[in-house]
This record gives structure tokens, C-alpha cells and sequence, in this order.
């Protein structure tokens, strides 16, 4: 059968592992909604926020733990009845009764491979996010010192009119600021943003890849990760699903028989031990909940919005166009962070807002106040017309 849609065999559908895949994204959709709601009343929880990706990875690393220790998947699989097997080549001399039809053995996992897919499903998502948070910084640096020169350029509270002085602050403020550690943090950034386009173009491409063949039946791994663990995602057959409450029962009280100390102690550790697990199984029923009622939420807001009869919203009007140089005016320069007066870099930008163009400061104010018009299209401007432009690098 080319697409599987049914339920039928072990191997789980091509859907089935889609929606176990997505589920945590709409988890952190979920909490970090709920947390912006409850922030407006308790500010606090604003530090949650700023902390985002650290918050949603330190709980995710519970959640998986406590998950493939217990039932052998992630949280996410075992809400889908979902199962990880470690997967091998079948022998002669393999037990016949742990055969499956494909040619491959399937077994419970070994300790390395839960820590191997603890680290797939947290530390790599984790430090992907923080590669592409560090690429959109750079990446809008790069933009901004596209339209505004360097970075290293800051505007303080010197005075515009003298030229000279204001420069050499600036230089020397720059020169004190700059340390060996801003210069690596600057070079580390450098290089994330050239290699995290080609790293994310591949993972990428690797996991569609790696999702076509599978929809195809080619392979039996669902991702790159599971590949190289190992590992095969199988569905659970009923009696797992029974023997699971079972099976975990047991490791608690195995857990509990082990731990150290008196008797007194142990029944200390043995109670709080017991909370803890209590807690986790809650947490984890809390977190179901919350994924389904942000998904019903989303739908019904969704769909009310679109049985409203919006007003019509006609596109807005084409920009005017950009005013001409003038033939007797003073000609542009190629570089855009040149002032077109003093051929330099700009220092403290100002713009005319008759004709838009951008100069230094004491260069546009000098001549607007000597000129009255625009350097570049003789336009006739005043002092008044001079906008100084504030930027955060």
C-alpha cells in the first residue's frame, strides 16, 4: 500500500506521527498565552517570558524524561498511544516471536538511547532557537548599518554645531567601549549569520526528505534523529496500554525500595517522592487540557471572525514619487551612509522633510540656514524642516 491511512499494522500513519511531531509547538503556543494573560495581572511573570525558551526547554526536559522513562516515548507520542523501539537487523538466530514482518527486530530501549532522545527532542530544538534568535539580530544589524553606517556609532548629547568636537567624543567613546569580549561576541555573531542559513536550509531539507520517503513507505524512521538512534515509533498494542499503569507502579515502588537511610528517612523521602510523581501526573494531564482548550479557543475565535462581515478595505495608495536631483544641485553619493555636504561618513543623521535626503547635522543646519532650500533638489526649506534621526543599533 503506497499511502497508509489506516489504522491497521504497528507502523504508525504518516499522520499520526505529523500530529505527535506538532504537539509541542502548540503546547508552547498554549502556555505562552495563558502566561501573557495572567502577566497583566501579575507583572512578574513577565521574567517567565523574558526567559521563554529556557522556561518551555527546562520543562520539556521533565515532561520527556519522566515520559520515556515510564512508557518508553516522548510526551507527546505517548498521547498518540505511540511507542519507540530500538530498532535492528534481523538474524537466524533472533526469537522468532520478537520479529517483525519488515526484517526488523524490535526491542525495549537501552538507557542511552532515552538520554540520546532526551537531547533530539530538548537540547537541539533548544539551541536551535537561540541560533535563530542570534541570526535575526544579526541580520537586522546588518540592515540597519546598511541604511545608517556602523554599529559602533552612538549619538550622545553633544553639540551639533561644532563638528569637530563631536567627532572626536564619538571616536573616543567608541574606542573605550570596545573590549576583546564585545569584539568575539561580534565575531560569534558574524559567523552564525553566514553558517545558520545553510545549517537550517539542510535540516530542513533532511527532515522533508526524511517525511517523503516515509510517507512513501521507503523507510521506517520518521526524522534524521530517530535514524540515528536507531530507533523505529511503533503503535502500542492493547496489552501495553494495560500494562502501563502496572509497569510504572512498579518502578515507583522499585524506586522507593532503594532509597537510602533509616527507616524514618525513608518514609520522609518515600512521601515527598510520591508528591513529586503526583505533581508530574497532574502536570502532564494539565498540559492536555491546556493544548485542547488553546486549539478550541483558536477555532471558535477563528471562525467567529470570519462569519463577521468585515468593511471593505481598499489597498492604500501608491507611495509618491522620490523628488529629482536637480541639475544644479549637489549630486548623491554611491555610498548611502556618505553625506552628500562633507563627503564623510554621517554624523548625527538629520533628514529635510521637504525632499527626504539624509546629512549630517552641522552640515544640513549650516547650509539651510545660509541656503534656505535643500542641498540636493533646491527645494526651499527651513531650519523648522530639519528632523534629527534616533536609531538603536
Amino acid at each position: 500500500m503506497l499511502f497508509q491511512v489506516g489504522g491497521q499494522g504497528a507502523r504508525p500513519t504518516f499522520f499520526e506521527m505529523a500530529a505527535a511531531q506538532q504537539l509541542p509547538a502548540s503546547l508552547r503556543g498554549a502556555l505562552t498565552y495563558s502566561i501573557g494573560v495572567l502577566a497583566l495581572r501579575r507583572p512578574f511573570l513577565h521574567k517567565v517570558l523574558d526567559y521563554e525558551d529556557e522556561f518551555f526547554a527546562l520543562l520539556m526536559l521533565v515532561l520527556e524524561t519522566h515520559s520515556l522513562r515510564n512508557t518508553d516515548a516522548s510526551f507527546s507520542e505517548s498521547l498518540y498511544g505511540l511507542r519507540r523501539r530500538a530498532a535492528k537487523i534481523r538474524t537466524k538466530q533472533a526469537d522468532t516471536r520478537s520479529k517483525s514482518s519488515d526484517g526488523i527486530q524490535h526491542s525495549s530501549l537501552e538507557k542511552s538511547q532515552r538520554v540520546l532522545s532526551v537531547v533530539f527532542l530538548v537540547v537541539l530544538p533548544y539551541l536551535k532557537s537561540k541560533l535563530h534568535s542570534i541570526y535575526n539580530k544579526e541580520r537586522e544589524a546588518r540592515l540597519q548599518a546598511s541604511l545608517w553606517g556602523p554599529g559602533d556609532e552612538r549619538f550622545e548629547d553633544v553639540d551639533y554645531f561644532d563638528e569637530a568636537e563631536a567627532s572626536i567624543a564619538s571616536r573616543t567613546s567608541t574606542e573605550t567601549e570596545a573590549t576583546i569580549r564585545t569584539r568575539l561576541e561580534k565575531n560569534i555573531q558574524k559567523i552564525i549569520g553566514v553558517c545558520y542559513p545553510w545549517l537550517h536550509a539542510t535540516t530542513e531539507g533532511l527532515t522533508f526528505t526524511y517525511q517523503l520517503l516515509y510517507l512513501l513507505d521507503a523507510t521506517g524512521f520518521y526524522s534524521v534523529g530517530l535514524h540515528a538512534l536507531g530507533i523505529h515509533v511503533c503503535r502500542a498494542t492493547g496489552q501495553e496500554l494495560m500494562d502501563t499503569s502496572s509497569r510504572i507502579s512498579k518502578i515507583r515502588n522499585r524506586e522507593r525500595e532503594r532509597l537510602p537511610g533509616p527507616p524514618w528517612l525513608k518514609a520522609v523521602q518515600g512521601a515527598l517522592l510520591k508528591c513529586t510523581y503526583a505533581v508530574l501526573d497532574y502536570a502532564q494531564t494539565g498540559l492536555i487540557a491546556a493544548v485542547f482548550i488553546f486549539k478550541m479557543m483558536e477555532w471558535w475565535y477563528q471562525s467567529a471572525e470570519e462569519r463577521m462581515s468585515a468593511p471593505t478595505v481598499y489597498p492604500p495608495p501608491p507611495p509618491p514619487p522620490p523628488p529629482k536631483v536637480a541639475k544644479d544641485g549637489i549630486p548623491l553619493p554611491p555610498d548611502r551612509t556618505i553625506c552628500p555636504l562633507c563627503s564623510q561618513k554621517r554624523a548625527n543623521p538629520s533628514v529635510v522633510t521637504v525632499s527626504g535626503f539624509v546629512f549630517c547635522y552641522a552640515c544640513i543646519h549650516k547650509y539651510v540656514s545660509q541656503y534656505k532650500r535643500c542641498p540636493v533638489t533646491l527645494m526651499p526649506a527651513d531650519i523648522d524642516q530639519i528632523r534629527r534621526l534616533f536609531h538603536d543599533m
